[in-house]
């Protein structure tokens, strides 16, 4: 029997404001020390009460525009209950009743819509760091703002699933709201996945793979979870409705908990924190904040740039928007130079952020059609354009220094060839050429390069070289 699967995901997102949701703490814990980010909000003392964080709001209409979701005006916040050692106020304030972004879609690069239910505003929960015998608390993460963005279940592929996630993070970082920071945990997936039959009209029990922080994690996750299920289903077995959890190494979920429904968190309106009410005037305020988007940039260079080439450049919104200072017929050789130069380089993030301007890398790609600088002679000063000790010097400045800029002057190139051809250990290599044996020309241009000391435009010399030898 073939079975058809369905995938639904959530993805949390911290937002990256420069304080906690309900606190006025540092919200950027990085790198610093355990339980250095928190308040007696935070650790839930007696009497400590919430206060919303104005920014969070900001940057929740901003994701949910890049969602093209719909903002609703009315939300609230409620209480939804656990109790884990990560939370000491034994509740998480979220918004299950009324959450701030309602519907929406993702569209995919392949073309391909995944709706959004909706997203909602939430506080974080701590970290525990596990160990032999004992675990750690970390509560630096308390109320990090999060949205929880919830798919439809759209996705019917382990590769739309990564397609998806990898979509939603370069939405966000190009909307601004979050650093998307998988390693230290920016964004999290979950992914639910189950299996019908094909041509059932129901859904199949889902499992629930928590708290993936790659796409490559997502997209082998729900391989396995389909290959899992289908061995189970063939067998007789009944899939159960369980949260699992993800190995990188094994390549395997091991089940941890039964699922939990939404009876079981007892949500229950949150008293602390009044109703949220957004005027149309500040949603639309908010929403005209931000930039171009991937697929603006995927319609706007259509034709221009190679679509591989631009998917790896929509990994790095700052060189995308820096396109846009590009003439349109050096477009293409910049994004070249871009992913198989700069990105190859695998240079620092300094280097990314200490970007050349466009009238620098306009210059660039005239010197090199102009045959002032060669290809290799290009790519090296391009390298030099990004690091941050090179700003403000000049193309033309930095390519003299390093003595790049190549020889064209015709008559001084004659003059160079005149002298290698006059040399007593090039005779043979002459007679070679005129006798039929082309590859001898590299070992004359050679000999000229040396000659100028590597400043001669080589296709000028072999050009010059070829009318002497054959007249």
């Amino acid at each position: 029997m073939k079975y058809i699967p369905t995938i639904g995901i959530e993805c949390h997102v911290q937002l990256a404001t420069k304080t906690k949701l309900f606190s006025e703490v540092d919200n950027d814990a990085r790198g610093k020390e355990p339980n250095s980010c928190v308040s007696p909000v935070d650790y839930a003392l007696p009497g400590m009460l919430p206060r919303l964080n104005g920014e969070a709001i900001k940057f929740a209409i901003r994701a949910g525009k890049a969602m093209n979701c719909k903002i609703n005006p009315k939300s609230r916040f409620d209480r939804k209950h656990y109790f884990y050692p990560d939370s000491p106020k034994g509740y998480q304030i979220t918004q299950f009743y009324s959450p701030i972004i309602g519907a929406g879609f993702v569209e995919l690069p392949s073309g391909t819509k995944i709706r959004i239910e909706h997203a909602h505003l939430e506080g974080d929960a701590g970290k525990l760091t596990h160990f032999d015998t004992y675990s750690l608390v970390d509560l630096n993460r308390v109320d990090t703002p999060l949205i929880e963005i919830v798919s439809m279940p759209d996705i019917h592929s382990a590769k739309d699933a990564h397609d998806y996630c990898k979509e939603l993070w370069r939405l966000m970082i190009f909307a601004g709201v979050s650093y998307g920071d998988l390693y230290n945990g920016n964004m999290r997936f979950d992914v639910n996945t189950s299996l019908a039959p094909e041509g059932s009209t129901e859904l199949g029990t889902r499992t629930e793979v928590k708290n993936l922080n790659s796409f490559r994690s997502v997209e082998r996750a729900v391989e396995y979870e389909i290959a899992r299920q289908t061995k189970l289903l063939d067998s007789g077995g009944k899939v159960k409705q369980e949260t699992r959890g993800w190995n990188d190494a094994t390549g395997k979920t091991t089940a941890q908990r039964s699922k939990e429904e939404a009876k079981d968190y007892r949500y229950m309106p949150e008293p602390d924190l009044p109703p949220i009410n957004l005027s149309q005037d500040f949603i639309e305020s908010e929403s005209e904040k931000l930039p171009l988007m991937p697929s603006d940039y995927r319609k706007k260079y259509k034709g221009s740039i190679k679509e591989d080439t631009l998917e790896i450049l929509l990994d790095y919104p700052n060189l995308v928007r820096t396109l846009e200072e590009i003439d349109a017929k050096n477009l293409t050789t910049i994004a070249n130079l871009f992913t198989s130069v700069l990105l190859a380089e695998e240079k620092s993030a300094e280097y990314l952020e200490s970007l050349p301007s466009g009238q620098e890398l306009n210059e660039l790609v005239e010197m090199n059609s102009k045959k002032e600088l060669s290809s290799t002679a290009t790519k090296e000063v391009f390298l030099r354009l990004f690091d941050p000790q090179m700003k403000n010097r000049g193309v033309r400045n930095i390519a003299k220094e390093l003595g790049l800029i190549q020889e064209n002057d015709l008559a001084a190139l004659e003059k160079i060839v005149d002298i290698v051809l006059a040399k007593p250990e090039t005779k043979k290599a002459q007679e070679d050429f005129k006798n039929g044996e082309e590859k001898v020309i590299g070992f004359l241009v050679g000999q000229a390069m040396k000659e100028s000391k590597g400043k001669a435009n080589p296709s000028a010399v072999q050009e010059i070289l070829r009318k002497k030898l054959l007249h």
